[in-house]
Order: C-alpha cells, then sequence, then structure tokens
C-alpha cells in the first residue's frame, strides 16, 4: 500500500528514535539507583507487600513472577543497556521483527518497574515515556519507511500532552487567566534550577508574556500539528522552543525532554536533508500489525478525549492497565507561597532548649539558603519530589514519610544515598523532627548582604521528635544469672 508509509520522514524516525533510547536510558539509571531505599524489599513502600494486597488485573509486570531486589536490579540495568544500544543503533542493523522486539524489551521492563512503583512512579511522565515507547515499537527501522500511521499517532499523543496541559491551566487556577502565574511559579515549583532565581526576578510584563506565550503554544498551536508541512513542522518547532524555556527556568525530569522528543518526530527534515534514501516496501505482516495497533489506540483514545473535553478534566490518569493511552497536564492551580518540610536530627539522649539539631540535605530540594538550586533533569530526584507534595498536606507523605524516618534513625545506607549530606557520619541520631518553613527567593540586595539565594522562616513542625528505637536485649542462655 503506498499510502502506509511517508518516505521523507526517514531522519524524523531516527532522530525520534535515538532520543527516545536516550530518556529511556536516564529512566532506568534513576530505577536502579534508587529503588532499594523506595521500594526494596527494606524500603519505604517495599514492593512484595504490594504484591500481595493487589493482583495481575490491577497492574501486570514481570514482577509478578517474581521479585527480589536483585531480580529488580537486574531488569532495570538489562534496560539501561538495551536503551545503549537502541542509542547506538543496534534497531537499524537487525531485521524489522526482531527490531520490533528490541523496542519491546524497555516498554515491557519499564512498565513492569512503574506497576509496583507506587507514589514514586505516580508522575505524569511515566505513562507519558510508556505510550511514547509502546509506539516505538511499531516505528520501524531501516528495512522499511517510517508507517504513516504510527507518525500520526505519535502526534496525537503530542496534541494530548500541550492541549490537556493547556485547558487543565485555564480551568484552574485564575493567575492563568490573569497572566499572573509566572509571578510565583519559578519560586514555588517543585524543584528549582540554577536559573529559577534569574526567571523569577524578571520584571513583571516578561512573566505576563511568558503565561500568553505558553497559552497560544498549548491551546493554538497543537491543532496545527495536523496541517500540511511545512506548517505542522513550525508548530512542532514553537513547542520545542516553549519546552527549552522550560528546561532552563526548573526540573521537571524528563517530561520536557520527552516533549521534544515527540515534537521533533513531527518535523520534517526533507527541504534539508533533500531525496530521502531507497527504502523497501512494507512487508504485508508489519501493515497488519501496525492497522490493528491503530485501531487500538484509537478505540482507546476515548475516554482520554471525553476528558479533555470535559468540565471536570483530571490529568495524569491512565485509564488501561498497560499505560497505552493516557491523559496528561500539569499545574492547574499554583502555590503562591513556598513551603519546605526540614529535617533535623540530634545525637543528645535528651532533648532540651538548646539541644543542637543538624539538618540533612537533599540534593535537589531546597535546604541550606546559601545553596543555589542545581540542575538534576532530566534525571528524576523522586525523594525529592515526594518532599515538596509533602509541604503541601501531610497526607500526600502519609504512606512513607514514617519509614523514612524509620531508617534515618537507623542509619540505612540505601536512605542515605539518596541525601546530598548525612551530619552524622559517625552513627545514626537519637532523635530526628521535621518542621515545615517558608521559603522565598531572595531580591538582589539581599542577595548582595547575606550570599544566600533563599530566605527561610519557620512555620510549625511537621512531625514532633521521634527517638532511636531501643535495641532489643537478646534473651539470657543458660546459666547466665544477668537479667
Amino acid at each position: 500500500m503506498e499510502w502506509f508509509t511517508a518516505d521523507g520522514y526517514w531522519l524524523s524516525r531516527l532522530v525520534f528514535q535515538r532520543s527516545l533510547a536516550a530518556v529511556y536510558l536516564v529512566a532506568f539509571v534513576a530505577a536502579a539507583l534508587q529503588f532499594r531505599a523506595l521500594i526494596g524489599s527494606r524500603g519505604m513502600l517495599p514492593v512484595p507487600d504490594l504484591l500481595r494486597r493487589t493482583s495481575w488485573r490491577d497492574a501486570p509486570g514481570l514482577f509478578r513472577l517474581h521479585y527480589s531486589d536483585r531480580f529488580f536490579a537486574l531488569a532495570a540495568w538489562t534496560g539501561a543497556a538495551v536503551s545503549v544500544a537502541l542509542l547506538a543503533g543496534l534497531d537499524a542493523r537487525l531485521p524489522l521483527g526482531a527490531a520490533m522486539v528490541l523496542w519491546a524489551v524497555p516498554w515491557v521492563l519499564y512498565l513492569s518497574i512503574v506497576q509496583v512503583g507506587q507514589v514514586w512512579y505516580g508522575f505524569g511522565w511515566e505513562s507519558l515515556l510508556l505510550e511514547t515507547g509502546f509506539l516505538a515499537v511499531f516505528l520501524g527501522n531501516a528495512d522499511t519507511a517510517a508507517p504513516v500511521l504510527v507518525l500520526w499517532l505519535l502526534r496525537w499523543l503530542l496534541f494530548r500532552v500541550e492541549f490537556g496541559a493547556g485547558l487543565i491551566k485555564i480551568r484552574g487556577d485564575e493567575c492563568w487567566r490573569k497572566l499572573t502565574c509566572l509571578e510565583f511559579h519559578h519560586e514555588t515549583q517543585p524543584m528549582p534550577g540554577p536559573l529559577s532565581w534569574f526567571f523569577h526576578r524578571l520584571p513583571r510584563p516578561v512573566h505576563r508574556v511568558e503565561v500568553a506565550a505558553n497559552h497560544v503554544t498549548q491551546l493554538v498551536v497543537p491543532f496545527l500539528l495536523f496541517t500540511p508541512q511545512p506548517v505542522a513542522s513550525a508548530a512542532a518547532g514553537l513547542m520545542v522552543v516553549t519546552q527549552l524555556w522550560l528546561v532552563l527556568s526548573g526540573n521537571f525530569a524528563w517530561l520536557n525532554w520527552l516533549t521534544i522528543v515527540l515534537a521533533l518526530a513531527a518535523v520534517d527534515w526533507s527541504p534539508l536533508t533533500g531525496p530521502a534514501p531507497a527504502q523497501p516496501d512494507a512487508p504485508l505482516w508489519y501493515e497488519v500489525v501496525v492497522i490493528a495497533v491503530t485501531a487500538l489506540v484509537l478505540g482507546l483514545s476515548y475516554r482520554p478525549a471525553r476528558n479533555l473535553v470535559s468540565r471536570r478534566q483530571v490529568m495524569n490518569r491512565s485509564f488501561d492497565p498497560l499505560h497505552l493511552v493516557n491523559t496528561y497536564g500539569a499545574f492547574g492551580s499554583i502555590s503562591r507561597v513556598r513551603l519546605e518540610v526540614v529535617v533535623e536530627g540530634t545525637d543528645e539522649a535528651v532533648i532540651h532548649e538548646g539541644t543542637r539539631w543538624l539538618e540533612y540535605g537533599f540534593r535537589g530540594k531546597p535546604g541550606d539558603p546559601r545553596r543555589l538550586p542545581r540542575q538534576f533533569a532530566p534525571y528524576h530526584l523522586r525523594l525529592d519530589w515526594m518532599m515538596w507534595f509533602a509541604a503541601l498536606s501531610p497526607a500526600y507523605a502519609r504512606s512513607w514519610f514514617g519509614p523514612f524516618v524509620e531508617r534515618l534513625l537507623r542509619g540505612d545506607r540505601d536512605t542515605l544515598r539518596l541525601l546530598r549530606h548525612d551530619p552524622f557520619p559517625g552513627g545514626p541520631p537519637a532523635h530526628i523532627r521535621a518542621r515545615v518553613f517558608r521559603y522565598r527567593f531572595t531580591d538582589l540586595r539581599e542577595l548582595r548582604e547575606t550570599g544566600c539565594w533563599w530566605d527561610r522562616t519557620y512555620v510549625r513542625d511537621f512531625m514532633r521528635p521521634v527517638a532511636r528505637p531501643v535495641p532489643l536485649r537478646p534473651p539470657p542462655r543458660e546459666g547466665d544469672d544477668r537479667r
């Protein structure tokens, strides 16, 4: 079928596939390095406990067959290795069917990880990576030109990402409609980056232009993805520019980068590259598979599409257990005040008014007022992100904060590896407490006088001091008179 393939999109497919492999690599490395403390057998929310109270139907995946920390690590590092192979172009050297199987491997592995990740994997970019990765399985390789249907499905996904985010803003916080949200957002976003202070200090008229440009890019430009070239390429280019602006202004894991990857797949590079290299016709079995997958995705798109037009629109929701077609969106409401949970410990056995408390340092979230926020995206610091949610409401931390503190009191190595600074290198503290502070960016005068990027003020207690458990004394042996 001549209509089935688009010869001019060979470079678009190549750029998309190599970029997606890079995102996969970051995701798998993050999973491998952080899982033991978060969801390992002795973690804050152990996977074995989840598996006992849920079923295959709730969350299918490889770990339903077997789970151990060693097996999880094997899955994560295997995903990273396959991602490196895809990044190096191994799929292009394989027959079409084998290449599809190779692309299916990271999708199955990451799906299995997300299914047991619980709150640590409840972010929209997890589903976005899975949905993108599923479509990538059917994009083919050099054995055939890129299938038109899959290219359109990628645009449909990009449309839902951008348009859904735009709608949730317009329907949500009134500051989006008044063009004032970015007077707060650069300061109160989950994890500011090294340039966030400078973005926050931009003049108010510039912030209004930022918001207005965001509305145009998310509410108008997505429709242009379905127009003829070069208009569709120009629309994708505008999205790339907007996403790069977000990359510079904050840390949103791989959300922005994956959106850029999707936008690049919509660009027609043929005016720059000239005629496409000759490619074989698609085999019949491949055409049948792609058409079937397209029908499946369109059928599953009904509920996400209905959600877009609903007044009760929800964001970042999966409508099927395999995360094949999802709904997206972010920041339907904006915090006006930044609150942070500061975790402190002391090695004093008895707490009194003069007790000296030492602060635990986190890698990404604000802590020491003198420390300029760092750039971590596309890497995802899951604990740091959840600490931001905990400051918004203790309900977000109900399931994991207690176990987190218990592991600090035990000096758990895996948990301490998630932190930037352990103030008790000689052994765990006797007590730990958590307090909520209000953080705000300093102005230029304050920065010059104090050297602090942040000013912070105590607000309330988050958790009163908790003591280290006293080890149980072993029972006396026979003939031992000690009591």
